[in-house]
């Protein structure tokens, strides 16, 4: 697999994972679906994320994850799947408050990003089940525990 990150950094995170990480979180969440791959993660504040949130799911506060699949036109070749947005300040709160280490929870958001620009959904019970089922598998083959 043939996958290429653009990482952009719009706040300082500290504790913020380094490319080698964001690439084998997201290799392992795509597992080999795909050949070639282009996604880009940016890393905001929570201004932007609340935002984006406002503006594209109708909630008025900053999230941990926002997913942006991309559907290139017919006539446009393109591997790019999408764009993941992560507020870091929300992660590092997130991690604290669930007692999971920060690289953990970091790489669980990557895994759950990745895995919503592929297709999957928690919309209903049965799609959450699956979905989360998945990541369990895939952050415990990176090595860290289950999420839930």
């Amino acid at each position: 697999m043939n996958l290429q990150i653009e990482i952009q950094h719009m706040v300082e995170a500290d504790g913020a994972p380094n490319p080698m990480q964001f690439q084998a979180w997201a290799e392992a969440a795509l597992n080999n679906r795909l050949d070639h791959v282009e996604l880009v993660i940016r890393i905001v504040d929570r201004e932007e994320s609340q935002q984006l949130n406002r503006e594209y799911r109708n909630k008025d506060k900053p999230t941990n994850v926002l997913s942006f699949p991309f559907e290139a036109p017919e006539v446009v070749e393109s591997n790019h799947i999408g764009d993941l947005v992560i507020c870091a300040p929300v992660v590092v709160e997130e991690a604290l408050e669930q007692g999971k280490s920060l690289e953990a929870h970091w790489a669980h958001l990557i895994v759950h990003g990745v895995l919503h620009l592929l297709g999957f959904d928690h919309i209903n019970d049965q799609q959450a089940e699956e979905m989360e089922n998945l990541e369990v598998e895939i952050l415990t083959n990176l090595g860290f525990s289950n999420p839930y």
